[in-house]
Parts: C-alpha cells; sequence; structure tokens
C-alpha cells in the first residue's frame, strides 16, 4: 500500500513537470527546428539565442528590476502592516475588535468595482506613473489578516502578561513575541503577497505610460498578445545567426522561464512554513 502511495506520487510529480520541462527544452531549441518539428522534450537543434535576445537589450532587464523592487518592498510592507492590523484585532485589545474584523470582511465580499479605483488612483492618489501604483493599492489584504490573527490567538496570552510585567509595550509584544513566534504565518501570507505582487501587470495596462516603469509580466503580455514583439527584440539585441528566422517563439517561451524562476527556487525555502500556516487558516475560522 505505500509503495503503491509513492509509485503515484512520484508519477504525479513527473506529470507535473511534464509542461515546466517542455517550456525549458522548448526555449533551448533554434527556432527553425521548433518550426519544423514542434515542441519536444528532445531538441533537434541546441540554441541560446533566444536568451540572448532576452537580455541584450534593456527592456526585459528593467522589467525586471521594476518587478524585483515591487515585490521585495511591496511584500515587505504589506506584511508590516498585515501583521499589525492583525495584533491589534486579536485577544481582547481593542473594545471594538469585533466591528472593525466585520468592516475588513465586507470589503472581501463587496468592492467598489474598477471604475471608483480607477478614479481614487488617479484623481485622489495620484498615482499613474509611478512605480508606488503597484505596491499601494495592494498593500492589505484582507484574508491575509484573518489568517495573520487567528496565529496570534493561539499564542498563549501568559506570556503577553509576563513580559507587561517586564514593563513591555504593546511593539515591544509584537516584534519580540508575536512576530517570532509566528514564522509559519509570515510565510504562508509573505508567500501569497509575493506572487500576487510578482505576477502584475494590470496596472502598468491602465494606470503607467513610462516603458521604464513596466513590470515583467506586462512585457510578457505583449510579447504573447503581439508576437512582432518578440521579433523585434531579436532583431534588436540577438547576434545574427546563420538562419534568418528570428526566434519570436523561442523568446516567449524563454521569457516564461526566466518569469516563474525565482518564484520557483523561493517556494521550496518557505514550504515547511507555508503548511504549517495553511493548517492554522484551515482549522480556525
Amino acid at each position: 500500500m505505500v509503495f503503491a502511495f509513492y509509485a503515484f506520487a512520484i508519477c504525479f510529480a513527473l506529470i507535473c513537470l511534464y509542461p515546466f520541462a517542455l517550456v525549458l527544452l522548448s526555449s533551448l531549441t533554434e527556432e527553425t527546428s521548433l518550426q519544423r518539428f514542434g515542441y519536444s522534450l528532445f531538441p533537434h537543434k541546441f540554441s541560446i539565442s533566444a536568451y540572448k535576445a532576452i537580455f541584450s537589450t534593456s527592456t526585459i532587464p528593467r522589467a525586471y528590476l521594476v518587478t524585483l523592487f515591487v515585490t521585495v518592498v511591496g511584500t515587505t510592507l504589506s506584511l508590516l502592516i498585515t501583521s499589525t492590523v492583525a495584533y491589534a484585532l486579536s485577544g481582547k485589545r481593542l473594545y471594538y475588535a469585533g466591528s472593525l474584523a466585520f468592516f475588513f470582511y465586507f470589503t472581501m465580499m463587496f468592492s467598489g468595482g474598477l471604475v471608483s479605483q480607477y478614479i481614487l488612483i488617479t484623481k485622489y492618489l495620484h498615482l499613474q506613473n509611478s512605480i508606488w501604483v503597484y505596491i499601494i493599492p495592494a498593500l492589505f489584504g484582507p484574508w491575509n489578516m484573518f489568517l495573520m490573527r487567528n496565529f496570534f490567538n493561539d499564542i498563549p496570552n501568559e506570556l503577553f502578561e509576563s513580559a507587561k510585567l517586564e514593563g513591555a509595550g504593546e511593539l515591544r509584544l509584537l516584534f519580540r513575541i508575536a512576530l517570532p513566534l509566528s514564522l509559519p504565518a509570515l510565510a504562508t501570507i509573505g508567500l501569497f503577497y509575493a506572487l500576487g505582487y510578482w505576477s502584475m501587470w494590470t496596472p502598468a495596462l491602465l494606470y503607467v505610460e513610462n516603458p521604464d516603469l513596466y513590470t515583467l509580466q506586462y512585457i510578457i503580455m505583449q510579447i504573447i498578445r503581439n508576437i512582432n514583439i518578440a521579433q523585434t527584440i531579436a532583431i534588436q539585441g540577438a547576434a545574427q545567426s546563420s538562419t534568418a528566422v528570428a526566434p519570436a517563439y523561442t523568446v516567449r517561451l524563454a521569457t516564461a522561464m526566466v518569469t516563474v524562476g525565482p518564484i520557483i527556487f523561493l517556494y521550496p525555502f518557505l514550504q515547511r512554513y507555508f503548511v504549517g500556516g495553511l493548517k492554522v487558516g484551515a482549522i480556525k475560522g
């Protein structure tokens, strides 16, 4: 029975890895071979011209830096704000904690819509053509806050009471006791926030006109929608090869690999905390 379970798990893992391996190896295939033989796990002719085309121009590297900045800064600020609000609403620290929690829950069920959001960001916050348009509107997630609050509620209250007897204030209780004991929850919601910031491209479409502030996902969206963009990148940046065919399709595949790489390598380091944090959200409401 155990052998069958492990065999099933291995087969399932291989099935999940197959699309990733197919995209990776196809991105390392010469464009003419890809057009002639199609996608394959065994490239007929190896080539890295697609990756040369990506990194020989400033478009993709610049978008990469913008996305990295948005992800790192946005995730850090989101964790700070979310944990602070969750700590205030946990336990019996606020007299109107229940009413405030219902206010946050209400925003999960109803939204003002895209029009009101656009007016708020452009007319009142003036965030258009600013890198902060990616970060500020997405700083706080109510679901993540409730997950963090549940974790804070599981910390024995005696720890906080003993620290208060030593003269510790609320900020000291948060940063010296609550947060160090909440690494699983921090890793879980941190991964959620990081995935959200890393995959963000809608603000670039709606609010950003400066090409220097485009995110990596927005560039990929443009490449996917218009293959001429990929051909332009290849012609401007790639070294001339023996074939006259520009690596258009392979550029799209290579760009996808460059995009998902950091998130794939980040997940194994957070997996043990991630599973523990999800258990908290599944057990308690």
